[in-house]
């Protein structure tokens, strides 16, 4: 059975350096987001590694990637 996702909530207000309030249909968007762009990192690393023929997705699969990925998540 699968475990749901941590709540990024309390995370994020964590991280905050001043008093930002956090809806929680924006936390929702968020979390979605997150998890859209780790879901993305995950199949781009996963088709680096084919190509590399390796069975595993290591740590330079995902460094190879990564960069791609976050200049395609800005925009």
């Amino acid at each position: 059975m699968l475990k749901k996702a941590p709540r990024l909530k309390h995370t994020i207000k964590s991280k905050a350096t001043t008093n930002i309030n956090v809806r929680p249909a924006s936390e929702a968007m968020i979390e979605l987001l997150t998890l859209v762009f780790l879901n993305g990192l995950a199949e781009e690393a996963t088709s680096k590694a084919f190509e590399e023929k390796s069975a595993t997705i290591r740590a330079q699969h995902l460094k190879a990637v990564s960069k791609k990925m976050l200049k395609k998540a800005r925009g």
